[in-house]
Order: C-alpha cells, then structure tokens, then sequence
C-alpha cells in the first residue's frame, strides 16, 4: 500500500485516485480466484498499467478537475467485497481425498480460514488508510483549486500579494525543513551518544556477569574442598585426656565475657545519646535566646541612635532660635553642642554593655559623618549618621537577612521577572560582585575580546593620550571622602589611572569626560577588578546611556534634563509650581545626578542599590529614583519660602535621605505607571528642539562673525593703531 500511494501527484489528482482505484480492483481479482497463498500475485509496484492510463488532457479536461474526481469508497462497500471475496475464497479449497479423516480436513480449514481472515484484516487496514491518504489528497487538491480560482478571478495586486504569501509560506516552510533538519541532527546526536552508552554498560555488563561466573566458580570450588573435609577430617595427634573440653569451657567463657562487654557498652552508649540529646536541646534553646537578644540588643542601638538623634536635631533647633545673640543659654547651647559631636555610645553605657559605635568609614570606605567645616553642618551631618545607623540596624533582621538568604538560593544567574524585583531590592555585599560581573557581561559580551585590555594598556604607554592631563587633574578630584582614593599608599587612583587611560583608546570619539573617573571608581569599589571596571564603564557609557550622553556637547544629557522636568510636571505637580513660583532650575542639581549616576548625591548603601537595578533596567532607573527623591522631600522643600534656602536645601538635602525601602518603594511603586513607550518619545522630541536651537545659534554665530568680517576696523579718536604703533617704533 505505501508503494501504491508513494507518488501520487496534486496536479493530476483525479488520474491518480481512477489508478490507484484500478490497481486494487485488479488486485482484488487476481486474489480471489488464484490458489495459491493470499498477496502472491499482487504487483510489485503500485503504478497503473499504462493502456488504462487516461490521456494528460483528459487529466486536463473540466470534468476530471480534483474537486469532480470520484469519492473514497464507502466503508460498507469495501465490508461487502471482502465478504464476497471470502466466500469466493472458500469455494475454491480443494477437494479432499476419500481416505483422509473428516477431523483432519475440519483442522486445515479452520487454520486456512484464520489465515485468510488475518488477511482479510490487514487489507481492510490498508484500506483504511487508503482512504485516509486518499481524503488528505482531496482536500489538498481542493484548496489548491479555490486558491488557483482565487488566483485567476483576482486582480494584478491581488495576484501579486497572493505570490507572495505563497513566497513567504515557501519560506515558512523552508525554515521549518531547516529546523526539522536541526532536530534530526540532534537527535542523531544523541541517538549516537546513547549508544554509545549503551555499549558501555553493555561492556560494564559484561564484565561484572564475567566477575559473576568467576565468583561462582570459586564458590564452587570452596563449597566442594569443605565438602571434602566434612566429609573426611584431617587427622588430628592424639592430645591428654581432659584437654579438649578444657579448651572448650575457656572459649566458652570468653564469650561469656564478650557478651557482658557488649551490654554494657550498648547501655553506656543509649545513656551518651540521650545525654547529646539533651545538651542539642539546651544549645538550640540557648542560639535563640542568644539571637533574640541579638535583634532586642539591634532594637535598642537603634532606638539610642534614634533618641540621640531627637536630640540633636533639638540643640540645632535650639541653635536657629538664639542665633547669635550673646547669652548664658548660648554659651551652654555651644557647650552641649561640643559634648553630643565627641559623644560616643561605648561611653555613655553604664551597665557594661557595650554599644557599637558609629564607624568612621564604612564597607565601601566612605566616610559615615562627612566632614564639615560649619558647625551646623557637622551637627547635621551627626544627626544624618545616627538615621543611617538607625535604619540599618532595625533592616537589619527584618529585612537583609532574608534577602541574603535569598540570593545564597539563587546559585545561577538568568534574566527573569524574580531577578528584577531581587536586583530592585538590592544585592547583598557578599553576592554583588558575582551580580555586577554578570550583568555586565550581559551587556558588553558582544565587545569582549580575550587580552582587548592589555592591548589597550599597551597602547597607552606606547604614546600619551590628549585627554592624559586632564585624567591626571581629576584622579585627585575622585570621593575626598574614601579612603582609598584619599590614602597616598592606596592602590586605587593607580587602577582607576589605567582604567581611565584604557577608555580614551577604546572610545576616541569620547576620549575622557569629567564625571567618568566617578562612575570607573565605584566599578573599581565593588569589582577590585581593572578589567572588570574597564567593561562596566565601557557597559555604562557604550550600551546603557544614550549615544551622545558624554560627547563634547552633552546633548543627550541635556535633553534628559528636559525631560525630567517634564514627568516632575506630571508626577508632582504642586513642588513644580512651588519651584517655578521661586524661579529655581533644577538642572543645576539634578545634571550632575544623571551624569554619574548619583554617585556624588546618595549615600553609598541606596548608591549601590540603585546602581543594582540600574545596570539590569538601564536609565529608567535613574528617572524612577530622580522623580523619587523630590518626592521623598517634597514637604521639606514646600515649607521653604525663600529660592536662596531651596537652593542651599537642594545642595545636600539627597544625603539626609536614610530609609531606602521607603526610596525603593516610591521609585518602583508611586511613580507608576512609568512606560518606556513615553521616554523614549518625550526623548526623540526634546531632542529635536534642542538640535533646532543649536543650528540656530549657529547660524547666529556665523552671522555675527561674517558681519566682523567684513567691517573695518574702526580706531577710535585719540587712540593709535598697532601698525603706527610698530611703524613708528
């Protein structure tokens, strides 16, 4: 059957269904009238003898079109001719000899009738299947005639867009045959491989049925030789009298001996394992006593830092009221200032509990209280500390600790919706450089090239870049308030010279622009890595940031400007007609924010938590978290009446910025929706305008400059000219 309906073709359908139909007819008949065993005489192949064969134009003509062609026969049909076959089969059994046995002949043809009925079953399938292959065919010839009519009744446009769906089905379908053709080769690949294996365990098999049989054979062997023995005892010298049972009692004995040992350690060891069972019990009650007090202890440092704070924040209160008017309550105001900025929590701790202090500097190597010359600054900058620590130790249990937990589960890196909210919600400092080198490779993996680094290096030493100065004029300029780019023994400003220099050869276009020294230090801060820190800046400037962000005009910087103050106009409403009462220009403080990416603005823990989602989501980030600090300060800034006090605010009001869930949930959650759709057209629009108005001043520039040219120059009454002036002289 499958010979029979290997070539069937859609062009000539009804020629081919009236052969096939022929060719099973003729089967049928060559089948029930021969003798011999059932398929002996069928064709070899499936084709149609020629002289039935009709005519290619008949094929052609209107009434053996596919859709006239005649209908698969009907099941009962095809029932009724295999009855008649049958019974036509049965008529043609042999006549038995007058000797053989009646049973005998029963036998033979019963067997004969379930061979034929086994025969009778497998045609019935094939034609079954005949007919399904034959309802394929018709319905494929069907379509191909209601599209050709489609085709012949449509219009040259028509016909033009029906060649080339038909063009791009062709193509459909040749990237399927090539995806098919993938997949076969895969798993012939691993058909290979399994047998592969296969034969392995086959071997394996092998060898341990070969340790088998030799096991065996030796167990034989040892069964035979003790058989023997039993059989036949070795001949043992005749010993005393008396001294084989002598011998017995003491073995006897011994294992009497045994037995005790063995009792007696069995309960020593019950008594041991009931006594670890009890201190397991004592030291798990102890661990949560111990991290109970742990998180009662974290509640109370933080609870302190909060009371000194208060306090603090009221001497300074205290300070704006007096000002400086000359009196006994400002000399002890100036005295209790002094006091709270030496005070430290180890020393006012009277019960021997000792409290951590506040750090110096920390993780990252920032200072924790900046270092200001006002005195009211340096208070507020204590008060800015005793928040920070306040917020970190009461996040501390609630909030870091499962948060690590979760980024300890999570052992392989893959962009996912679960990723963006954990990256959202920071990184654990023990998991961020692993995160960092991720993210990064994700970006700039299409620019790695192995030893592209030192290559670069190489050329740096070889000549000196233009921007070399001004890298040298900006390395001491870097974080004054880090240790290691302020230390002289500090590797740091060596790495982040060399990073630098490497830049401005992987990007002449840019060569170097001041803010980037910022954004390679903190790579260098988290990655310690020069290579590492080189890619991220290069991810940073070359795949994040728009093109142009760091050129010599800044136009892309500029135009995002503009746009954030367009979805502060949107977000925040009241604090944009408070700030344009007071005639005050963001830009002047919001600029640097997006060039370095806060990297000056925000204390390091909520600088790095942004940068976390930052390198994953791109400059939506640094909108979210812009629009979110005005938002976090927008009472603040609305109880400020006068533009010289907004302005002071605004110089450092990011760094009084101490909860950063609260920043976070703002960022991701109030100021939604956020569509990038919106951003990029606010972008595309800005951007225009700002290219219109830079042609215009330059043709206004060249205007003015074509009108200098072409005046005289004019020397005013009294004055010499310098060609008198060097004639005369």
């Amino acid at each position: 059957m499958p010979l029979a309906l290997q070539n069937i073709s859609l062009k000539h359908l009804g020629t081919e269904i009236q052969n096939t139909m022929y060719n099973i007819r003729g089967n049928r008949q060559v089948q029930g009238t021969g003798h011999g065993p059932p398929m002996e005489d069928a064709p070899l192949s499936g084709e149609p003898q020629r002289e039935e064969q009709p005519s290619p134009d008949d094929a052609r003509a209107p009434g053996n079109d596919p859709a006239d062609s005649p209908k698969p026969i009907p099941k009962s049909s095809l029932t009724t001719s295999l009855i008649q076959k049958a019974k036509r089969q049965n008529n043609t059994f042999p006549l038995f000899a007058d000797g053989v046995p009646r049973t005998r002949a029963a036998q033979e043809k019963a067997v004969a009738l379930e061979q034929q009925v086994l025969m009778l079953t497998r045609e019935l399938k094939s034609q079954k299947e005949l007919v399904r292959i034959l309802h394929k065919a018709l319905e494929a010839a069907q379509q191909e005639k209601r599209a050709s009519s489609a085709y012949l009744a449509a219009e040259d446009k028509d016909r033009l867009e029906l060649v080339r769906h038909k063009v791009r089905q062709i193509a459909e379908l040749g990237r399927r045959v090539e995806a098919l053709e993938r997949e076969r080769d895969d798993l012939a690949q691993t058909a290979s491989l399994q047998e592969h294996q296969v034969e392995e365990l086959q071997q394996q098999v092998q060898q341990l049925t070969d340790k088998n049989q030799a096991k065996q054979q030796v167990i034989c062997k040892l069964f035979e030789k003790v058989t023997q023995d039993f059989a036949q005892p070795p001949s043992q010298p005749p010993g005393p009298p008396g001294a084989a049972d002598r011998d017995f009692l003491s073995q006897q004995e011994k294992m009497e001996h045994l037995k005790d040992d063995m009792e007696a350690y069995r309960t020593q060891n019950q008594f041991l394992n009931s006594e670890i069972h009890q201190v397991t019990k004592i030291w798990r009650k102890v661990a949560e006593k111990e991290r109970a007090l742990l998180m009662k202890c974290a509640y109370l440092q933080a609870k302190n830092c909060q009371v000194e704070s208060k306090y603090l924040t009221g001497l300074r209160r205290l300070q704006e009221a007096v000002g400086n008017e000359a009196s006994e309550y400002s000399e002890l105001l100036t005295q209790l200032v002094q006091e709270a900025l030496q005070w430290e929590a180890s020393e006012a701790s009277a019960d021997g509990v000792e409290l951590s202090p506040i750090s110096e500097y920390d993780e990252y190597g920032f200072l924790t209280v900046p270092s200001y010359e006002v005195e009211d600054l340096k208070l507020l900058a204590k008060i800015q500390a005793l928040e920070v620590r306040s917020h970190h130790l009461l996040a501390h249990e609630a909030v870091e600790r499962p948060l690590r937990e979760r980024w300890a589960a999570l052992s392989e890196l893959t962009p996912s919706v679960e990723l963006k909210q954990l990256l959202r919600a920071g990184v654990s400092r023990e998991h961020r450089p692993r995160v960092w080198r991720w993210l990064v490779r994700l970006r700039v993996q299409h620019l790695q090239a192995p030893g592209h680094y030192q290559e670069l290096l190489s050329r740096s030493q070889a000549s000196k870049h233009p921007a070399a100065r001004q890298i040298e004029l900006d390395l001491n300029r870097t974080f004054p308030n880090n240790k290691h780019f302020t230390c002289p023994t500090s590797s740091f400003p060596d790495k982040l010279r060399r990073v630098l220099l490497a830049f401005s050869w992987q990007n002449p276009s840019i060569g170097y622009c001041q803010g980037l020294n910022r954004l390679a230090a903190i790579a260098l801060l988290v990655l310690d890595e020069e290579e590492s820190a080189f890619w991220c800046l290069v991810a940073i400037v070359e795949t994040i940031m728009p093109a142009d962000y760091y050129s010599k005009t800044l136009i892309a910087s500029q135009v995002d400007q503009r746009v954030l103050q367009d979805l502060l106009s949107e977000k925040l409403p009241k604090l944009m007609a408070h700030l344009g009462q007071h005639r005050v220009d963001l830009s002047c403080v919001t600029f640097n924010w997006f060039l370095v990416v806060f990297a000056d603005s925000l204390i390091s823990n909520i600088l790095l938590q942004v940068w976390d989602a930052f390198l994953y989501e791109g400059t939506k980030v640094v909108f979210r978290y812009a629009l979110a600090i005005f938002k976090y300060n927008e009472e603040e800034i609305l109880r400020l009446q006068d533009s010289l006090e907004i302005y002071q605010y605004l110089r450092c009001f990011t760094k009084t910025i101490c909860n950063s869930r609260k920043l976070m949930n703002i960022a991701f959650n109030d100021m939604n929706p956020f569509p990038m759709k919106q951003l990029r057209q606010l972008r595309m629009a800005y951007r225009e305008r700002l290219e219109a108005e830079l042609r215009e001043l330059e043709q206004l520039k060249a205007q003015y400059l074509d009108t200098r040219a072409s005046q005289d120059p004019v020397v005013p009454e009294g004055c010499t000219s310098e060609d008198e002036g060097d004639g005369e002289a």
